[in-house]
């Protein structure tokens, strides 16, 4: 259990340490619609990146399958895996991380997902922006103002945005809470009957693969701070969740959790 003696200490760790046997790093998702290349901000979200690392060593992601597409906004995966039937089963997660709200939501990025109203609440699931969610307020979808900021982790390169783009375009069926599950072959009337499907009607991460290991390899990206977050207001939150960082600094010093 860590000790925390005052405030400015808790801004500077995370929930819990973790290890990984990994560096910075470019990583490859292997799905079933093609490769995606993300090249990661370990050096100014650190916790973030040492989390997701983990997770890859561990084979949390291997056969995940992406779970929710929210069109022109957002690809979601990272939490959820289909043992046969519906609906599909929760991976269980690690301890949550510390947010690192570095960067701004701009299309191409990678981000955590986390709970409404809980800032420091991101685990395992990850997405990816489909567009500039940073405009606007925070009921606009302004994802830079809602829940103390996002972190933005790492930017999509090369041609990895076509197959987002592809999963994003796939036809969408909703199941058990979960709303917008790309599917292929797999028609509305099938889900509208709830009609068991296979392996092959999801969009499934077979693995991620690092590719790169070196100890720098975001020399030359060029990604957007976040600039809004101090501009956040309880009027602005939205139904995503947000709630003032210092207040949930302040509760989290009598409140930390081991799950999510």
């Amino acid at each position: 259990m860590f000790k925390i003696s005052c405030l400015v200490s808790l801004v500077a760790i995370s929930l819990l340490g973790f290890s990984s046997s990994s560096n910075a790093t470019i990583v490859e998702f292997q799905t079933s619609q093609g490769a995606i290349k993300v090249n990661l901000f370990d050096q100014t979200t650190p916790k973030t990146v040492e989390n997701f690392l983990n997770y890859i060593d561990d084979q949390h992601y291997t056969n995940s399958v992406v779970h929710r597409v929210s069109a022109n906004f957002v690809v979601q995966g990272g939490g959820f895996s289909f043992e046969g039937d519906w609906p599909l089963t929760r991976i269980e997660t690690n301890a949550a991380v510390v947010n690192e709200p570095v960067y701004s939501n701009v299309k191409g990025t990678i981000v955590m997902a986390k709970l409404g109203n809980d800032p420091n609440s991101a685990t395992d699931q990850w997405f990816f922006n489909l567009n500039d969610n940073n405009t606007g307020t925070a009921k606009e979808g302004n994802l830079d103002l809602q829940n103390g900021g996002f972190t933005v982790f790492g930017q999509v390169i090369g041609n990895g945005m076509t197959v987002i783009n592809k999963i994003a375009a796939l036809g969408l069926c909703s199941n058990s809470g979960l709303i917008g599950i790309p599917m292929t072959d797999y028609s509305s009337q099938n889900c509208t009957d709830q009609t068991t499907p296979g392996i092959e009607n999801f969009v499934v991460i077979t693995q991620i693969d690092i590719i790169d290991s070196s100890e720098v390899t975001d020399a030359n990206l060029t990604p957007t701070k976040n600039t809004l977050i101090n501009q956040e207001t309880p009027k602005e939150s939205s139904g995503g969740g947000t709630m003032a960082f210092l207040s949930v600094l302040l509760l989290t010093l009598f409140n930390i959790r081991k799950k999510r």
